[in-house]
Order: structure tokens, then sequence, then C-alpha cells
């Protein structure tokens, strides 16, 4: 780890990872943190979407033709900041010309900031004669297991920062935790038992006030014990190369099958 702390690195990091984003389909492009959960169900096959950032117009035109992705049955929300919900005003043309509806679950807490962020997708009355009116079914969660299209979604309650509630997802055997400062000892048992951990490993030298980095990241993997782990939310010192080389040593050393995640990466999973 001690490369990582090198000032030095980090210069040198900064220069090269931008350097490498501006590439088209360089994998150290990134946009927000979001994901798509695409499953089959009796009726169908069913999208969710976990947050919509302030990019998910790109990712969308990007990604959706790739996996054949033509519908958003339901958006699910885990926090009220710009980078999951920036993008919302998007679906207010997406339910005019794609499909009639769409229905968002969020927290009473956030849904109050979107009151006021968005007050025009909340209420339509607000809008000019004529103008395109958002069709969007708003439904209020509670830190509590709920029902979207026949799949349990299990709230992981975290802390994004002093005092500011964030929420990860279980969905199965697949947890998703995309913004987290502190994991609160209530949370640890709706982590038992994981398969596919998804978290937040913002920088690869430490945490922030809000975001946990590299090493504290990892320090939460080996106390969850999940059997893989790919971390998201990377910051522009994560270099995939570079940390994906420390992270491979990992697997060696400690048995951590521990991997950064990319845009555009699909995972096949049992639900």
């Amino acid at each position: 780890m001690g490369s990582f702390r090198s000032g030095g690195f980090f210069k040198l990091a900064f220069n090269l990872v931008c350097s490498k984003a501006a590439e088209p389909g360089n994998i150290n492009r990134r946009r927000n943190t979001s994901l798509l959960i695409h499953y089959g169900r009796p009726s169908g096959r069913c999208n969710i979407l976990i947050d919509a950032g302030k990019f998910f117009y790109h990712s969308a035109l990007q990604w959706f033709p790739e996996f054949g992705i033509r519908t958003i049955d339901a958006v699910i929300i885990t926090h009220s900041h710009a980078d999951a919900i920036g993008g919302l005003d998007d679906l207010r043309d997406w339910t005019n010309n794609v499909q009639p509806n769409i229905s968002i679950y969020v927290a009473e807490r956030d849904f109050e900031v979107m009151k006021k962020t968005h007050y025009y997708l909340v209420d339509t009355s607000v809008i000019i004669p004529g103008a395109a009116v958002s069709k969007l079914q708003f439904n209020i969660i509670q830190e509590e297991p709920f029902i979207v299209h026949d799949l349990q979604i299990t709230p992981l309650p975290v802390w994004h920062g002093r005092g500011y509630r964030s929420l990860g997802f279980r969905f199965g055997d697949i947890c998703y935790i995309s913004d987290v400062s502190d994991i609160p000892e209530e949370t640890y048992p709706l982590l038992e038992n994981c398969e596919i951990l998804i978290l937040d490993a913002l920088r690869p030298d430490r945490s922030s006030s809000t975001h946990f980095g590299l090493p504290m990241a990892l320090e939460e993997v080996r106390k969850i014990k999940p059997k893989r782990t790919l971390f998201t939310g990377m910051m522009h010192l994560m270099d995939h190369e570079k940390v994906s080389e420390y992270l491979e040593n990992l697997m060696e050393t400690e048995g951590l099958d521990v991997q950064l995640s990319y845009d555009g990466l699909r995972i096949p999973v049992s639900l």
C-alpha cells in the first residue's frame, strides 16, 4: 500500500488517468455510479434501475442498446445527491415517448429534497399547459424490505457523511452500497452470506468524510466476508490497471476476490 500514499504517485496517476479517460472506450472513463437489475419473471423480463445521476442520459444512450434494454420498470433511489437523482428529468421524455409511466422508490427524507430540486416532476400541476408532463409514480420506502415487480429489495442503511443517511440495497444474495462513510452495526446482519458485494471505494489512499477509501473498503470486505467484491465510485486517482494489479495480489496473499467495476460491466447472477 505504500506506493498508493506517495505524492509522486498521485501526480502521475492524475495525469495518466485523466488522459486515459479522454480516450473513447478506455476503462478509466467513468460516469455516475448506477446499477441495472435485468431479470426474468412470469410476466416477462424486468428492468430495475438503482439511481439516475447526472450522466444517466449518456449512459443510457451507450449501454441500453448494447444490452437490449427498452423499458425501465422501476427506479430505486439510494440518496438525494445529484449523482443519484440528477438524471431524473430525462425520465420525463421517457414516459412521454417510450413507456406510459415509471415507478420511483425513494425514502421520505430524499423525497422531500426532490420536492425542491425536481418539483415539476413531483407536482405536475405546475407545468405550463401543453408542455411534456412526467408520469412518475413516487413510492415512499422505509428501512425495511419491500417488493418491486416480484423482487424483494432489502434496504441497507449506511452513513454517507456525519448525520446523512444513505441506502444500499440487497436483492437475493447481492449487496449494493454505492455511497458510504460508515456502516452502522445494525446493518451488518443484513449483509450476512453475501455472494457479491458492490461497495464504495473513492480514493486509493484514504477515506473522505463521505466515502470509503480503498483501505477502509478492504477492511469492510474482510469483516463482511462476501464471496466476491466489486468496488465502485472511483475517482480519477484510481487508475484501473494499477489498482487492479494490487487487488490481484490480495487473492494470492489473502484469498480476497476483489476487483474494480467499470462502466458497462455485466455480471450474470441468480435471483
